[in-house]
């Protein structure tokens, strides 16, 4: 199973819709705090996130405490000041790889991407743009580590194969 780690996200739209692509997908979410919104059963109610009970969702009080209980070792940080794009063919995802993205407003804190700079990716933008919404960059590496991994446990096709 795949992991997805949000460090420190601060809007609460960008997590439902990562949230969202986790449920879709089967992908364990991690959120590390502190976060910038309440996730309490109430508020996931009143804003009506119906998919919410599909996700296998975690929620650590730090980095540390994750690295402590779980003690991820495939891990790759996803920052816009990386050296190599995800399509680079050393960029290899694996089944129970760890996947990190920073905090809306600064990305991951520099001594965790230095700590771990052979791990750093990106994904390719124009040079004049600072960054992608976190939630379609978790999309867009989600699904390239699913595909790498040979899409596990969804549904291969739609209705219309039937048609065919």
């Amino acid at each position: 199973m795949l992991n997805i780690v949000l460090v420190e996200p601060e809007i609460h739209p960008n997590t439902g819709n990562v949230a969202r692509t986790c449920a879709a997908t089967g992908i364990r979410l991690h959120l590390v705090e502190p976060l910038g919104f309440d996730i309490s059963d109430k508020a996931v109610k009143r804003a009506g996130l119906d998919y919410w009970p599909l996700v296998d969702l975690h929620v650590w009080p730090g980095l540390d405490a994750l690295f402590e209980a779980e003690r991820p070792e495939d891990i790759w940080l996803a920052t816009a000041k990386g050296a190599k794009s995800y399509v680079d063919p050393s960029v290899r995802f694996r089944d129970g790889c760890w996947l990190f993205f920073g905090k809306e407003t600064k990305g991951l804190d520099e001594s965790f991407r230095l700590a771990h700079a052979d791990r750093c990716i990106r994904i390719p933008i124009r040079a004049e743009a600072r960054c992608l919404n976190l939630s379609n960059s978790v999309a867009i590496l989600a699904y390239e580590a699913l595909r790498q991994t040979g899409f596990p446990g969804l549904k291969p096709t739609g209705e219309m194969a039937d048609l065919t």
